[in-house]
């Protein structure tokens, strides 16, 4: 859905953090332990913890702990990474799809970030090799089935921040009714398609944050205002734009997903 790589990198005192997002992938990088609070991503999410282990909770289930994790998409959870971390996001069609969560082990995780060209303890840079980082993660979970032209082109149209851009007037474009595309997106990517639409524009408004403030960075990306963003990035991300500054502390929530597992 992305069709350019964008990318920046914010420092202050100890704390780093290096976004980046191209065709294959969205990457998040941090320079300390942080978790974020529940949400349900559109898209893959791989966390890759540099030396410590991520901690994922679901509703009503134990904590699963591992060296790295793969989470499905749309999957309600809360994560953890108990150290400087990589979390990556792939769009769900360019993975085969699953229900649950996959552990990594701490050798697949340093393949993982080696491919992306972040070896050591200092983390990827705005230069993270996505591609090769993509094709390492489709080494440990085979290919995906070929994705359905017209859905393909429905989500590349569907990704455009035009906010009077219709569903209608997007499956015209592919020679369907609105209902059947809607219908047929779900079935062949496991996303309803407005969430999809949602997800790139919330990666669209995150890649202008550190040139722009935040409401400009909303309209840039075809939210209706600064809090219709921050509703979405809690929802689809679990954190919000204002925690991707370095001047924002954010309040842990590692001690509260360790409680909400022993209720």
């Amino acid at each position: 859905m992305v069709q350019s790589f964008r990318a920046w990198a914010l420092e202050q005192n100890d704390r780093r953090i290096v976004y980046a997002s191209g065709p294959e992938a969205t990457m998040f990088a941090e320079s300390r332990a942080f978790g974020v609070t529940r949400h349900r991503l559109p898209a893959w999410k791989v966390v890759l913890p540099i030396g410590g282990h991520a901690e994922l909770l679901r509703p009503g289930q134990p904590v699963i702990t591992a060296a790295g994790l793969i989470v499905p998409p749309q999957l309600a959870h809360t994560c953890v990474a108990t150290s400087p971390y990589i979390a990556l996001f792939v769009d769900s069609w360019l993975l085969p799809s699953d229900q649950e969560p996959t552990r990594l082990d701490a050798t697949e995780v340093r393949r993982l970030i080696a491919a992306l060209g972040a070896a050591d303890e200092g983390g990827p840079g705005t230069a993270a090799d996505l591609a090769a980082g993509y094709l390492e993660l489709r080494a440990l979970t085979q290919a995906p089935p070929p994705l359905d032209p017209r859905v393909a082109h429905a989500i590349r149209l569907s990704g455009h921040p035009e906010p009077d851009l219709s569903v209608t007037s997007v499956a015209a474009e592919v020679g369907l009714s609105a209902p059947r595309l809607r219908a047929l997106v779900r079935q062949t990517v496991g996303v309803p398609l407005i969430r999809l639409r949602q997800w790139a524009r919330l990666r669209a408004a995150i890649a202008e944050l550190p040139g722009t403030t935040a409401a400009m960075a909303a309209a840039t990306a075809g939210f209706a205002d600064q809090a219709h963003l921050t509703r979405t990035a809690r929802g689809l991300i679990g954190r919000t734009p204002a925690s991707l500054r370095p001047a924002v502390i954010d309040r842990p929530v590692r001690d509260r997903l360790r409680s909400s597992s022993h209720p």
